[in-house]
C-alpha cells in the first residue's frame, strides 16, 4: 500500500459507530466505498471498486468476510469490485434489477429489503445520475441508521446527468429532482453516505467533507434550496464540467461484469528493442516518473503521466484502451499501484516496464527528449497555456493566459501558440500536457513549475477570474 492520495484509505464518518463501519476513499478518483460489519463475521460492501487491496485489508483486521456487495449503480467512473467478490468469498452481489447486470446477482426494486442479520438494507429507487439508481437505507429495526446514496444526493450537490448523452440531461435533472426530495424526507438525523465526492468527475463541489447527513443537506446544498424544479434543473445542469473519454465505456462493462482475475497482474520486465518495437507497432510509451524527472529525460514520443492518485483518470482521458502500453518508472515507485489503477479503469494491456529504466535506454544509444521545467521568475515572455479545467481556470487564472483543458489539447495541439509555458496548479498535468504538445510536433515548450499564483507573484500581477474566450 502506497501513500494515502495514491489509494484508497480508511477515514472517519458520521452517525453509525466508527466499529461498524468504514469509508474507504480514492482520493484520485474522488470516490468513496464502505465497508459494514454485521456483527457476526460477515460484512457488507457499497461500491466497492476493482482494486480491492484497502477494503481486503480493512476486512482482514476485522477477521470480516464479506457476504453481501451492493452496487448503487452502474459505474461509469471505475470498474466494480462486486463480481470479484462473488467470485472471492461468495459474496452475494445486490444491484438494481433495471440495471439487467448479466452475472449472478439479487435484482432489487424500489422498496425492496434484504435481511443482513441484526441489521436490514432497503433499496430506494433514486434514478438521476442514471436510469436504475437505487440508494440503499440502512436500517436497525425502524431506526434509519443511514443511506448509501451513490450519485444521488452528494456533500452539497448532486451527481451529474448528462452521461447517458446530452438529450436525456433534463429528463435525468428531473428524475435527480424527485430524488433528492425523496431523500431528504428522511429525519434528519440519518447519515448520508455518498460515493462520489470531491475530485469526482462525476461531479462535486469541492470540499474536505464526504459524508453529512440529511438534516445538513437540508441546510446547506443549494439544489436542495431550489425553489423549485425549474431552477434545480438549471443549477443541477449549468457547468457539469468535462468528464474522461473512458466514462464511455465502463459502464456497458459493469453491466457484463468485469473479467474476474485469478492473480495479482504482473509487469513484466521489456528490453528497449522491444519498447521500439511496440511503439512502432501503435503501442504507447507512458513515463509515470515524476514531472522533474520527466522533464530531465525522456523517450521521444512518451507521455508523461506521473504516478500520484490522479494517474488512472488521465491515462484513461488521453490513451485508448486498446492499444498495448509500456511504462517507465524510477526508482522506488509501487508496480501495484500503477497496475491497479490501470485495472480499475479496464486498462488491461499492459505490455510491460522497461528493464533498467532511461538508463538502459541511452545505453542503447538511443536519444532522449528533454522539456524545460522551470520557476515561475524564468517562465516570462512566452504565451501563457492554462490547462487546469475550467472551473479552475473561472476561478483564478494570469491575466491574457490561453486556456485549453488538458483533456482536449491533443485534439487542438496545432492551434498552440510555438514557445508557450504550460501551467497547471503544480506541474504534472501541465507536464502531461507539454508530452501531447512534443509528440504534435512542438519543440520549443516550457512547462510551470508552479501554479497561476506563483507566476502572479514572480511578475507582479493580479490574477482575473471568469471564462472570457481564451482559446487561440
Amino acid at each position: 500500500m502506497t501513500a494515502p492520495s495514491a489509494v484508497p484509505v480508511e477515514g472517519h464518518v458520521m452517525g453509525f459507530a466508527d466499529d461498524h463501519l468504514v469509508p474507504l476513499v480514492d482520493q484520485g478518483l474522488g470516490n468513496s466505498a464502505y465497508l459494514v460489519d454485521l456483527g457476526d463475521g460477515r460484512a457488507l460492501a457499497v461500491d466497492a471498486s476493482r482494486d480491492l487491496r484497502a477494503l481486503r485489508e480493512a476486512a482482514r483486521r476485522r477477521g470480516l468476510t464479506v457476504a453481501y456487495a451492493a452496487d448503487t449503480h452502474l459505474h461509469a467512473d471505475f470498474l466494480s469490485g462486486a463480481v470479484q467478490l462473488r467470485h472471492d468469498t461468495g459474496a452475494t452481489v445486490l444491484a438494481s434489477a433495471a440495471g439487467r447486470r448479466a452475472f449472478a446477482h439479487r435484482g432489487l426494486g424500489d422498496g425492496d429489503e434484504v435481511g443482513l442479520g441484526g441489521l436490514t438494507l432497503r433499496a430506494l429507487a433514486t434514478p438521476g445520475h442514471t436510469d436504475e439508481h437505487l440508494s440503499f437505507l440502512l436500517l436497525d429495526g425502524a431506526r434509519e441508521l443511514g443511506v448509501f446514496t451513490g450519485g444521488s444526493l452528494i456533500v452539497n450537490s448532486a451527481a451529474r446527468t448528462d452521461l447517458l448523452g446530452a438529450d436525456r440531461t433534463e429528463e435525468l435533472a428531473r428524475a435527480q429532482y424527485h430524488s433528492l426530495k425523496r431523500l431528504a424526507a428522511l429525519p434528519d438525523e440519518t447519515a448520508v453516505w455518498p460515493t462520489h465526492g470531491a475530485g469526482s468527475f462525476c461531479s462535486a463541489p469541492p470540499g474536505a467533507e464526504r459524508t453529512t447527513t440529511v438534516g445538513a443537506q437540508k441546510r446547506a446544498n443549494p439544489l436542495l434550496a431550489a425553489p423549485d424544479e425549474d431552477t434545480f434543473v438549471r443549477r443541477l445542469t449549468a457547468s457539469p464540467g468535462t468528464y474522461p473519454a473512458y466514462f464511455d465505456r465502463l459502464a456497458a462493462i459493469n453491466r457484463k461484469g468485469p473479467e474476474v482475475l485469478t492473480a495479482t497482474p504482473r509487469l513484466p520486465a521489456l528490453s528497449v528493442a522491444r519498447v521500439r518495437a511496440l511503439m512502432a507497432d501503435g503501442g504507447h510509451v507512458v513515463d509515470v516518473r515524476p514531472a522533474a524527472e520527466y522533464a530531465a529525460g525522456h523517450i521521444p514520443g512518451s507521455l508523461s503521466d506521473p504516478l500520484r492518485g490522479q494517474f488512472a483518470t488521465w491515462l484513461g482521458w488521453l490513451l485508448p484502451d486498446t492499444a498495448p502500453l509500456a511504462f517507465v518508472t524510477g526508482d522506488g515507485q509501487d508496480l501495484s499501484e500503477l497496475v491497479w489503477q490501470a485495472y480499475k479503469i479496464g486498462y488491461e494491456r499492459l505490455a510491460g516496464l522497461l528493464d533498467g529504466g532511461m538508463h538502459a535506454w541511452t545505453a542503447a544509444g538511443h536519444r532522449q527528449a528533454t522539456t524545460a521545467f522551470v520557476p515561475a521568475d524564468r517562465a516570462d515572455g512566452r504565451p501563457y497555456l492554462d490547462v487546469r479545467q475550467e472551473a479552475e481556470f473561472a476561478a483564478g487564472h494570469v491575466p491574457g493566459a490561453v486556456h485549453i483543458e488538458l483533456g482536449g489539447l491533443a485534439r487542438v495541439a496545432a492551434e498552440v501558440p510555438e514557445g508557450a509555458v504550460v501551467a497547471c496548479r503544480h506541474g504534472e498535468r501541465a507536464m502531461t500536457a507539454a508530452s501531447l504538445l512534443e509528440r504534435a510536433g512542438h519543440t520549443d515548450v516550457t512547462v510551470l513549475h508552479g501554479g497561476p499564483a506563483d507566476y502572479a507573484a514572480a511578475h507582479d500581477l493580479r490574477l482575473v477570474q471568469g471564462t472570457e474566450d481564451t482559446r487561440p
